[in-house]
């Protein structure tokens, strides 16, 4: 399955703020969407789920497997959201439901979309927990968010957004939040769930060295355009824009590697 993103225009209260955003994400392909706050990066993410902010709106057309996105009822989308295309936020700690265990909330996903009994859809919660790598599976899914680090929070989020094999992740700043010992730990975990599924990937970042390590397109974003778009071994040793090679001088994020050793800066 692939995405065909095709001159997305977002407005917020009739005022624009993405203009004419294009980029495809082939079927299993890995590609970065970076730019500062502000660039419109997060925005174009929500667009393609349906989920932007009340009182925005969006045009052009968003074409996920021949099928049109943009538009779509919201009952529609939700068929996709998770199924098909699954998404990890920034902050866990707001997008997990603080007074239900996280097992529940991991099971709550797969029973949306899945035909399971109860029991069968906690024995895949605590399935998906082993999964992204959570010590105690069986423990931790009785566990409130509260009750977890933010690393341990990340890793629930990563599992829900998982839970049903989609075929797209969207990954809106996952490490952001997290210090850089854990940041590169949930790095590596995500790069090689996304490897082991052969899922595509849209990576959000205002980081170019994180970018580095888990994608290998950029579509480099500013104040809601795209101004720089090619292989990320390209952006990091060429960037041709001013706004890439501003993110070039402020990379400094810790370098995860395929081998699982950290170091080192972009």
């Amino acid at each position: 399955m692939s995405l065909e993103v095709r001159d997305l225009t977002i407005e917020i209260g009739g005022r624009p703020v993405v203009h004419g955003v294009s980029f495809d994400v082939p079927d299993g392909a890995r590609v970065g969407l970076i730019g500062e706050s502000g660039s419109g990066k997060s925005l174009t993410a929500l667009a393609i789920l349906g989920l932007l902010p009340d009182g925005a709106t969006a045009g052009g057309s968003v074409c996920w497997n021949g099928r049109e996105l943009l538009g779509l009822a919201d009952r529609d989308l939700a068929t996709v959201r998770g199924d098909e295309i699954g998404i990890v936020f920034q902050e866990p700690r707001t997008a997990l439901n603080p007074i239900r265990t996280v097992g529940r909330q991991i099971a709550e996903a797969v029973r949306i979309h899945e035909r399971t009994t109860r029991r069968d859809a906690r024995a895949r919660a605590i399935a998906e927990a082993a999964r992204v790598q959570l010590p105690d599976p069986e423990r931790i899914v009785n566990r409130y968010p509260h009750q977890l680090s933010g690393g341990q929070r990340q890793r629930v989020a990563i599992a829900m957004a998982l839970a049903c094999r989609p075929r797209l992740l969207i990954a809106d700043e996952p490490t952001t939040a997290l210090d850089v010992t854990i940041q590169a730990e949930v790095l590596g975990l995500l790069h090689s769930l996304v490897d082991g599924d052969g899922m595509g990937l849209i990576f959000i970042t205002h980081d170019l060295a994180v970018l580095s390590q888990i994608a290998t397109h950029g579509v480099v974003l500013e104040r809601g355009r795209v101004v720089e778009a090619g292989a990320v071994s390209q952006l990091l040793t060429a960037p041709v824009s001013r706004v890439t090679q501003g993110l070039l001088r402020d990379a400094t994020a810790t370098l995860w590697r395929p081998d699982g050793r950290t170091g080192g800066t972009a």
